[in-house]
């Protein structure tokens, strides 16, 4: 029998806010929202930056938490951009008549080996008198200022490390505690219910990072601490891993005993991820499937990393574009898909999903967002730039559109869908990206399909991304608004345009006139996802036709107490509570506890025992 992959609940943080109860995807279009979904949105982001929810009605408070929020100008809580400090390498060089180069240090901060070239001459006190009778290499503390100065920030105030004892916990991890948190609050199940009906090896938990936890708490304190005179900490190795973001689900928050994994594929890691959870729905193996991605790369080395690249928007390359001479560029314009563009925009961020087979979503009266039907996931073949884009794509693209059409028919694929495309902001991606929408539209008969781009809004996370394109859509079927690409006068010329219609305003749609939305990813190396993902109508008509009507009328009972118990998560919220999930050293479970036969293994509190009747899933071989 098949089982479908049911979005249940959703959680995160990004540039436009906390996921949950669609707060984020609501600023995106906060301008097109009614007076009381605007007031709510406020009031989320006035308790997610700590601002004083009193106030939050005011036009100077809404203009502050406008212009603090999505793409803006770098500010100096992460680093300050306009004084990055670094080492410059020079060379000392004896004066005239050849006098040795002297000076004063202290005795414990000489090197603990001593060049032969160095007489140590001893002082009274700590310090000594090092002569040195020859050149020296030496390193100079300098600064420098940032190229680039815009990026996809998290709200400004909010303060991941606050939140709980996050011990030193690199950003994206931090983000991790947090984004995972908001998603399991926001099932309006308690978790416990679900361990009670789900034995522990069928829930499964897919997350990670793209370039893993890069800051000082991290990889980036590894490789650099040796250097500028500190100690690599017995953390760095451990908490820089890509994979630590699905641990620190498992282990703090969830306690998961069952399947994990941490599938990295660039930009595309979300999709990644989420194709493991839908496969693993799907076999029926498994009923239960978390998962996420987090990233925090806005720190100076990647973002100078990525702009030597010539990836990012520089500012003067912005300017340059608005003809402007001198002067600030538009930063919240800084990304600017299927446009005149001159690079994307680094963000940061963290987004989960929660995924139920359809009959314990029905079992459990949980909310029904929508459904994944398939993610596809292809490389370019044989490539000559790792970071050009290939011909995966095309099939990625293709193959969800044609599951689409098997599911819904070619009527619902041609007039009631639409593209959350990639649209990183480059020159690059904005012909290569277009002319797959343009081709496989036309090669399915698509007159005028709707091409959307959140990245205008927020930037590029990059393993969060393809997460934030799919929540945003989830808001858009809840609210009726497909996000604009409202940094955009017009489209490039360089665009491929037949069959397209790139949605340069939000774009109001009624509640059945979309059934399905394609989000699509691309990354460096070639790796290249689509998901198709199912309304919120579809799903529950899926769900009635497998089950029955009956079924569909208990289900929606038993959802009035899970959607109580979610809004009652979000007005907490609202009101600055912290509720987030964070269970370091609780419910340790040593393995002399454990009930062991040669059929089960029991876990102490879980209602659900593990079997151990494995099939033999090569009867026909043996």
């Amino acid at each position: 029998m098949s089982r479908l992959p049911v979005i249940v609940g959703f959680g995160g943080i990004n540039p436009a806010g906390r996921s949950s109860a669609h707060h984020g995807y609501r600023r995106l279009v906060i301008d097109a929202l009614d007076t009381d979904k605007a007031d709510r949105t406020f009031l989320s982001l006035s308790a997610l930056m700590r601002r004083n929810p009193g106030d939050a009605a005011s036009a100077a408070e809404r203009q502050f938490m406008l212009d603090h929020t999505l793409i803006r100008k770098l500010e100096t809580n992460l680093f300050n951009a306009a004084s990055i400090h670094l080492h410059k390498s020079a060379k000392l060089s004896l004066p005239p008549g050849g006098t040795p180069i002297s000076f004063t240090v202290r005795r414990n901060q000489l090197p603990d080996n001593i060049p032969a070239s160095w007489q140590v001459t001893e002082l009274e006190g700590p310090d000594v008198m090092v002569s040195i009778g020859q050149d020296l290499d030496i390193m100079f503390h300098d600064t420098r200022s940032s190229k680039v100065n815009s990026a996809g920030q998290l709200p400004t105030g909010f303060d991941p490390e606050v939140l709980y004892q996050s011990r030193s916990h690199p950003r994206g991890l931090q983000l991790t505690v947090y984004g995972a948190s908001d998603a399991v609050n926001s099932l309006g199940i308690d978790w416990r219910d679900v361990q009670d009906l789900v034995p522990a090896d069928q829930i499964s938990v897919y997350a990670s990072s793209a370039m893993g936890q890069l800051d000082t708490n991290g990889s980036g304190g590894l490789l650099q601490s040796g250097l500028i005179g500190k100690r690599i900490s017995s953390k760095h190795v451990a908490l820089g891993l890509a994979e630590m973001t699905a641990d620190f689900v498992n282990a703090y928050i969830l306690g998961n005993v069952g399947t994990t994994g941490a599938n990295i594929g660039a930009c595309a890691t979300f999709l990644y991820n989420l194709r493991q959870g839908v496969q693993d729905i799907r076999s029926g193996r498994y009923r239960v499937s978390v998962v996420g991605s987090s990233e925090a790369p806005l720190t100076p080395d990647v973002i100078e990393g990525y702009r030597t690249m010539g990836a990012l928007a520089e500012d003067e390359a912005l300017n340059r574009i608005d003809s402007r001479t001198e002067g600030e560029p538009d930063y919240r314009r800084a990304c600017r898909p299927f446009a005149e563009n001159c690079g994307f925009t680094l963000a940061e961020g963290s987004q989960f999903i929660i995924l139920f087979d359809d009959e314990l979503a029905m079992e459990l009266g949980a909310t029904i967002h929508g459904a994944i039907a398939d993610v596809f996931i292809n490389a370019d073949g044989f490539k000559k730039s790792i970071p050009g884009p290939g011909i995966g794509n095309y099939v990625t693209v293709g193959k969800s559109m044609g599951v689409v059409r098997s599911i819904l028919g070619e009527k619902a694929l041609r007039e009631r869908s639409y593209m959350m495309a990639h649209g990183t902001g480059t020159p690059q991606n904005r012909t290569t990206e277009s002319h797959i929408f343009s081709e496989m539209a036309r090669s399915f008969g698509i007159e005028k399909w709707p091409i959307a781009a959140i990245k205008a809004h927020i930037g590029h996370s990059l393993a969060c991304a393809s997460g934030d394109q799919i929540i945003a859509a989830l808001g858009a079927w809840e609210d009726g608004i497909i996000p604009g690409i409202t940094s955009v006068d017009k489209i490039a010329s360089d665009v491929f345009t037949d069959h397209l219609d790139f949605l340069l305003g939000h774009r109001q749609f009624g509640p059945d006139d979309i059934d399905a939305v394609f989000v699509n990813s691309k990354g460096f190396g070639g790796n290249n996802a689509t998901a198709s993902v199912l309304s919120p109508q579809v799903t529950k008509r899926m769900l009635t036709t497998k089950h029955g009507q009956a079924a569909a009328v208990r289900q929606a009972k038993r959802n009035e107490a899970v959607r109580e118990k979610a809004l009652r998560y979000d007005e907490e919220m609202l009101k600055g509570t912290n509720s987030v999930i964070y269970r370091f050293g609780e419910g340790v479970i040593e393995g002399n506890e454990l009930k062991l036969s040669r059929d089960r293994i029991g876990i102490p509190g879980q209602k659900q025992e593990i079997s151990l009747d494995v099939p033999n899933p090569y009867d026909d071989m043996t």
